[in-house]
């Protein structure tokens, strides 16, 4: 068979013919006319773009049923099954019937910004799955612009970057964004707050992922305490069986403090004051939940208010922060929502515990709601929590773990007491263990309660974040649908 090699110079085109080694021709090569050269070139030319045409769209056509078919496979992902960076399911339906989609939420709190980017799988019929999520975080937090709004948007527009490389393109536009702001913003002046939200909407219109008109908002305590019951139970199962028991929920931010569960005794329904009781609805279906945000009681808020400081305002005169839950010896500064504060501690004529006890329990007197029903509903309890019991020993950094309330009273007495010879190691300790403590027997704990502690369920972050996005989700499909 013969192979033509075409050599183009300026001048000619000519064309050589090579033969086999061994054949029946004796002949190697031939050389061919020039004018026989233009003529075969004239054929040549037009055949051979033909050729390389159909050859290309060929090509085409194989390239992208290969690549549909395998954006089309869907891999079926256990519910917390960890998946890689890079492993994405399809958009839509897959052939095995289980619908993907993906939903960004970003949570401005009052010490950072983060971006949670979830993958969800839903079998035909049943609840969804969890089945990938992306995690980055930035400080400060949203609120720290409210003098400077133009900078707030580069922080906003790196973590939109993270999403668009973790979720597939074809996904983009079917994808809600959404920017959930909690104590940091709600603190604020109304006006303030404000532009830092429109410059986000501003950033959020301008991406190529799908953005209502409710996407930027101030998140209000009680539907902030609603989400995270949503992402505990969601992430331990109780949500997929009708009439299960469910767990309850325990957040303790920088500046709000939440608490959510399922009542189940009509007591709890009936004599819970305005305003602590919500009607959820998700999957079809009505929850009736006590929840409630105590904003000011988050740990930095209540820090402040130990130590005898006003919200937002630097002390008089610049006059220190005095406080009986600080080492008699301890002299320092402290940075709470852009203000730096003088701190120290007081001589004292007792012990540090029972005088930080005591100054505690003046700024706790009379602000929490307790319920009896709280001793019998297993509890959550995470973030400011988790970090405490971590930085004690008394949970495992890394895995968490379970406690009883009282755990928190006795580190409260350790670190107290080792404060009283140690003034430089954790002067905050003593005033944090001591306020928690204090705090969940305010709630109706008793010390021999049980609480687990948990940053992650099935590698998930245990935030607000997953649950406020699932149930916007939810909510955006009954708006599609609403018969169902």
């Amino acid at each position: 068979m013969k192979k033509g090699i075409c050599y183009e110079t300026s001048r000619k085109t000519s064309y050589i013919f090579q033969q086999p080694q061994h054949g029946p021709w004796q002949t190697r090569m031939r050389k061919i006319s020039n004018h026989g050269s233009l003529r075969v070139a004239k054929v040549a030319y037009p055949l051979g773009l033909c050729v390389g045409l159909f050859i290309y769209v060929a090509y085409i056509k194989w390239h992208r049923a290969t690549t549909t078919q395998a954006f089309f496979s869907i891999t079926r992902a256990a519910p917390g099954a960890q998946w890689g960076q890079q492993a994405h399911s399809p958009l839509g339906t897959a052939a095995d019937g289980h619908e993907v989609f993906y939903g960004i939420m970003f949570d401005a709190g009052s010490t950072g910004t983060r971006v949670h980017i979830f993958q969800f799988t839903r079998p035909p019929r049943e609840t969804p799955t969890l089945t990938h999520e992306t995690f980055k975080a930035l400080k400060p937090g949203l609120s720290a612009y409210a003098d400077d709004v133009e900078k707030s948007a580069q922080g906003i527009q790196e973590l939109l970057d993270v999403a668009k490389q973790d979720i597939p393109f074809d996904f983009w536009k079917a994808t809600p964004l959404v920017l959930k702001a909690t104590a940091g913003l709600r603190l604020l002046p109304g006006e303030k707050a404000q532009k830092l939200l429109q410059k986000v909407k501003e950033v959020f219109k301008a991406s190529p992922f799908l953005v209502g008109d409710d996407c930027v908002s101030i998140m209000n305590g009680t539907d902030e305490g609603v989400s995270a019951w949503i992402t505990i139970n969601f992430l331990t199962g109780s949500l997929k069986t009708p009439g299960g028991s469910s767990v309850g929920m325990l957040d303790l931010g920088g500046g709000s403090t939440q608490i959510a569960f399922l009542p189940r005794v009509e007591g709890t329904l009936q004599g819970s004051p305005p305003g602590y009781l919500t009607a959820l609805r998700m999957f079809n279906r009505t929850y009736k939940l006590y929840s409630y945000s105590y904003l000011g009681l988050g740990l930095m808020s209540a820090r402040l208010a130990i130590l005898g400081g006003v919200e937002g305002q630097p002390a008089k005169d610049g006059k220190e922060l005095v406080s009986p839950c600080l080492s008699p010896s301890f002299k320092g500064e402290w940075e709470h929502a852009e203000v730096t504060y003088r701190v120290s501690g007081q001589k004292a004529a007792a012990s540090l515990h029972e005088l930080c006890a005591a100054r505690v329990s003046e700024v706790l007197q009379n602000r929490v709601h307790r319920t009896e029903e709280v001793k019998h509903v297993d509890f959550y309890a995470f973030s400011y929590y988790y970090d405490l019991a971590a930085g004690v020993g008394l949970i495992d950094a890394e895995k968490g773990g379970s406690l009883v309330v009282g755990d928190f009273e006795i580190a409260a007495k350790y670190v107290c007491r080792t404060l009283e010879t140690q003034p430089q190691s954790g002067p905050f300790a003593c005033m944090d263990l001591t306020y928690v403590s204090l705090l969940l027997q305010e709630f109706g704990f008793p010390r021999s309660k049980v609480l687990k502690l948990t940053r992650k369920i099935d590698n998930v972050e245990t935030s607000w974040a997953l649950g406020a996005i699932f149930h916007y989700i939810d909510s955006l499909n009954r708006q599609k649908s609403p018969a169902s």
